[in-house]
């Protein structure tokens, strides 16, 4: 049973520990009740970090306001072992994000639309990003892949985003794969 991936299906953040996706759903769809008329911005991302016995990952998903502030959780995932392969690494955020999207069902993503859809015309609007911890900088390792991760989120009806515009990936999850 040695190297096992260790599913962790609750989030939580700085306020709330141990929450569902139920419960995660509801703060987005609360948060964004506040504001119906604003410019919103759902984003998931996953990062991940070697440690000596294991490789922590940490999927984000963040609901953002443009300018009014924005509400955001965490899943952390732990695979036994360190996970060397560059390809293999990015491969797993990248599927972890597109785990956690999946949560986001049809009659989830409709019932988030539905809330900003009446304000629409006031210049309200709302998206779906797929944040990848990855780049196509020259001197990036993991550009050889870009390719290939965007067109995976992609193919999940999410807009993907690299670096330097993936900051739930490369930021917010970051900061907790430490």
């Amino acid at each position: 049973m040695k190297n096992l991936t260790v599913l962790n299906y609750s989030f939580e953040n700085s306020q709330e520990k141990n929450m569902t996706f139920d419960h995660v759903f509801n703060r987005i769809v609360r948060f964004m009740k506040r504001n119906p008329n604003g410019n919103y911005r759902l984003m998931v991302g996953t990062d991940s970090q070697i440690h000596p016995r294991c490789t922590r990952y940490i999927t984000g998903i963040v609901i953002k306001q443009e300018g009014k502030g924005a509400w955001a959780c965490l899943r952390r995932n732990v695979v036994s072992r360190k996970m060397t392969n560059l390809h293999e690494r990015i491969s797993y955020e990248t599927s972890l994000t597109e785990e956690v999207a999946s949560l986001f069902t049809p009659e989830r993503k409709d019932e988030l639309i539905n809330i900003v859809l009446p304000y629409i015309y006031k210049g309200s609007s709302f998206t779906i990003e797929g944040h990848i911890d990855i780049g196509s900088g020259e001197r990036n390792k993991t550009r050889i892949y870009v390719r290939e991760m965007v067109s995976r989120i992609e193919s999940i009806g999410m807009d993907p985003k690299i670096k330097p515009d993936s900051f739930v990936a490369s930021g917010y999850a970051n900061r907790y794969t430490k």
